[in-house]
């Protein structure tokens, strides 16, 4: 079931919104990387679609590091 976490504009609670979706294949099951963008520090990283809900900054946060991703 879609819960929006993947949508352009979405925002988790640790305030990291998604940016865009990417061609990537992320390093989960099925998954494709996503832009994410932090609001308190505006670092920009990859990370899986499954992994949205839950990411924290990589920057600031102790966030995992993020996936590559093309511009």
């Amino acid at each position: 079931m879609d819960k929006g976490t993947t949508a352009v504009g979405y925002t988790n609670k640790h305030q990291q919104t998604v940016v865009r979706k990417t061609d990537e294949p992320g390093n989960d099951h099925l998954q494709r990387v996503y832009v994410l963008k932090c609001a308190v520090c505006g670092h920009e990283y990859g990370a899986n679609g499954s992994d949205i809900w839950q990411r924290r900054c990589p920057k600031h946060d102790k966030g995992a590091p993020g996936l590559a991703y093309s511009l």
